[in-house]
């Protein structure tokens, strides 16, 4: 049986954390850390999240914080680096906040960004990570599937590991897989999956290579694994962004999966200037 609403906030903290540089137009991250029975959970929807969204995002906090949590077959995660849209003069002081990290997440498309832009910054994360490093740039669906395409077109000379929501809608990224397969190119979806009614659908239509997987807006870690069991497409577990709490989730959800081929975008702790933990789940080695 869960929590009464005294129960939880009679046993929760509101906090403020601000970033280390602004990421997707935010330079503080709120959350509400909560203290269940299991040890502290998280529920921080954006405020883009509208109150119906942000029901599954408390259930996650829930089963985390009072339910018995799945069993995990894997005690090291390997994690991404993640850059956000930031000139490219500032990429290696960015990275160096991702110790060891083999794989960066290079937000593109963003306000106030050109394609000119984004093609100097993955510039600089490749020349920063070298042949053997592995880059994927992330969209957030900001591109139409002609500037997608052109996009793609342009950033492919960086050796893609694959482009995460380059278009906004399901149907959008349908016809852009269709058009760029021949470049050997993936393509993620990640609001397609968590901000759908129907969390399967950009799988079923065979609009997207990689599922991005997100606990918190998904509605926990058991819907999260049986999300990845019906897709039957590899997952990459990412962060909405959390407090080491919600990271702590993410590793767990990570590390119950059976297979998990790429590497995850749970090192973000490195993005916030203060954590609600002294000792914050950053990344170790990669």
């Amino acid at each position: 049986m869960g929590p009464s609403l005294n129960e939880l906030l009679d046993n929760a903290h509101v906090v403020s954390l601000p970033l280390v540089t602004r990421f997707r137009a935010l330079d503080v991250r709120e959350a509400m850390i909560i203290r269940g029975p299991k040890g502290w959970t998280e529920f921080s929807p954006f405020d883009d999240y509208s109150d119906e969204e942000s029901v599954a995002w408390l259930r996650a906090a829930i089963e985390f914080g009072w339910e018995e949590l799945p069993p995990v077959v894997r005690s090291r995660i390997p994690v991404n680096a993640t850059v956000p849209a930031v000139p490219a003069a500032d990429v290696d002081a960015v990275l160096a906040r991702f110790a060891g990290s083999r794989t960066a997440k290079v937000k593109v498309a963003g306000p106030g960004s050109t394609l000119a832009d984004d093609v100097e910054r993955v510039r600089a994360v490749r020349n920063a990570l070298g042949a053997e490093g592995r880059i994927r740039v992330d969209a957030n669906g900001a591109w139409n599937v002609d500037e997608a395409e052109h996009a793609i077109h342009a950033l492919a000379q960086f050796d893609l590991e694959y482009v995460e929501q380059p278009c906004a809608s399901i149907a959008e990224l349908a016809d852009l897989r269709a058009r760029v397969s021949y470049m050997g190119i993936p393509v993620a979806a990640d609001e397609s999956v968590r901000r759908e009614l129907d969390p399967l659908e950009v799988a079923r239509v065979g609009a997207a290579d990689i599922l991005v997987i997100k606990v918190q807006p998904l509605g926990g870690l058991s819907r999260a694994l049986d999300i990845v069991r019906q897709a039957g497409l590899p997952a990459v577990v990412s962060s909405a962004l959390d407090t080491s709490v919600g990271v702590a989730m993410g590793a767990h959800l990570a590390g119950a999966l059976p297979e998990l081929e790429f590497d995850c975008g749970l090192g973000t702790a490195a993005l916030l200037a203060a954590d609600v933990t002294d000792s914050p789940l950053l990344p170790l080695d990669g």
